[in-house]
């Protein structure tokens, strides 16, 4: 499949790797075509691995990963175009974490609306699906850096979109029945909004390679 990563920090890095690994052809986006990180990327991932602008991947990606801050994700997602996500489905991995006023981060939607939203408000051709959000990148693609059962969720209004996704997640190891569909778009709100706790356990227990597990 050829897949787009907007984004050249370390989620869309790792993503893109692990993608890659897999046999998809995975083109990285970011706001300049010869961005040094995309390139030093390219390098180290390969002969299926390309760069290029934000529009670029997004008109090559048959599936779209936002992976650029939350902050920043609509200015992103504009600039690739919305003709180039018209249909497809957009994995949001964004968290609309606030650094304005140092560590640790706020966050910059909640309660009533979420980056999940906004994105399908702003691109109602797309088939947005928030996923990947609760876990760092390690967890992301390898899910058994975690000990035992742990939890992973899915949201999003495209019941098809989502079964594309959930595919896509147990490519990376992800078992079926770890990974919870939380309904509509909405359920992005609760999904971000869980970052304040991922940060506190992150600092009680020093390290990011965690995750949590409902019991039911």
């Amino acid at each position: 499949m050829r897949i787009a990563v907007l984004g050249t920090g370390i989620v869309g890095r790792t993503l893109g790797t692990k993608l890659v690994e897999l046999g998809h052809e995975v083109r990285m986006g970011s706001r300049t075509p010869d961005n040094e990180q995309a390139a030093e990327w390219v390098l180290e991932a390969g002969d299926r691995a390309s760069q290029g602008t934000f529009a670029d991947a997004a008109a090559f990606g048959e599936l779209v990963l936002n992976c650029v801050g939350g902050a920043v994700a609509l200015e992103a997602l504009e600039a690739a175009g919305a003709e180039n996500l018209d249909g497809k489905t957009l994995l949001d991995v964004s968290n609309p974490l606030d650094f304005s006023q140092g560590m640790p981060p706020t966050l910059a939607v909640c309660n009533t609306d979420s980056v999940g939203e906004k994105i399908q408000r702003e691109f109602p051709t797309a088939r947005v699906v928030k996923s990947l959000n609760t876990v760092n990148t390690a967890v992301m693609v390898d899910p058994e850096v975690v000990r035992g059962e742990h939890d992973l969720f899915v949201c999003g209004d495209d019941d098809g979109a989502k079964a594309q996704v959930r595919e896509l997640l147990e490519s990376f190891g992800w078992p079926s029945g770890r990974i919870l569909d939380l309904g509509d778009i909405s359920g992005a709100r609760g999904m971000e909004m869980y970052l304040p706790l991922w940060l506190r356990l992150f600092s009680t227990f020093g390290t990011g390679e965690l995750n949590i597990h409902v019991a039911r």
